[in-house]
């Protein structure tokens, strides 16, 4: 499994020169992007551990392990961001899905490297299908953040609760796509119906706020 070492260092070497360069807020998206990938390698580490220790085939541990510890690792550099710098409301969901955005292209060139470039087509769909899931879990676990995160009553309930749901909503879309036929064609679309829609409805309601 080295060459997942390799490729993450490859990636992240012009990533790390980036960051010393750049200020402001294209520095911290490239930091965040950065942290997504590191969250991605690490997650691999921790769910191949809990498959064994536990003894689950690939299969379960792609349904039962991977959403839980994959969703955890993305929130944890957005909480630290959050909890040490204190910073504004508006930044919180540009710096979740910066890291849902670097989770998702390590994860798929990692794919990529394991399993060929043969099936073109079927790269494109899988690519874009996890990629817009886990932006998806990134908009869940982001909007709650940036809603919930100044009523200290629903800071930590609400916040486990929209982890929650992403992580199930992550399960669902891993035990679509473990499957042939249909079932894996619901799965890839999933998650990009999801984002048109809320694009969609987001739009209509920044509409509305500014009439």
């Amino acid at each position: 499994m080295n060459y997942i070492e390799n490729i993450y260092i490859c990636i992240a070497a012009p990533l790390i020169v980036s960051i010393l360069c750049l200020r402001g807020r294209r520095r911290r998206s490239m930091l965040f992007f950065l942290g997504g990938m590191t969250a991605c390698l690490a997650a691999s580490y921790i769910s191949t551990f809990l498959a064994m220790l536990h003894g689950a085939d690939m299969t379960m541990a792609s349904i039962e392990i991977s959403p839980m510890v994959e969703e955890i690792l993305k929130l944890a550099p957005v909480l630290f961001y959050i909890l040490v710098l204190e910073p504004e409301k508006e930044d919180i969901m540009g710096t979740m899905l910066m890291v849902s955005v670097g989770f998702a292209t390590f994860e798929n060139v990692c794919y990529l490297t394991g399993n060929g470039s043969a099936q073109l087509l079927h790269l494109l769909i899988r690519g874009f299908g996890t990629g817009a899931m886990h932006v998806v879990n990134g908009m869940i676990v982001g909007m709650g953040l940036y809603y919930l995160w100044n009523r200290l009553y629903l800071r930590f309930a609400g916040t486990a609760g929209l982890l929650a749901l992403a992580i199930t909503y992550h399960a669902i879309y891993n035990l679509l796509v473990a499957q042939s036929g249909a079932a894996a064609r619901i799965g890839y679309i999933l998650p990009m119906l999801t984002v048109l829609l809320a694009l969609i409805f987001g739009r209509k309601r920044l509409k509305n706020l500014a009439r």
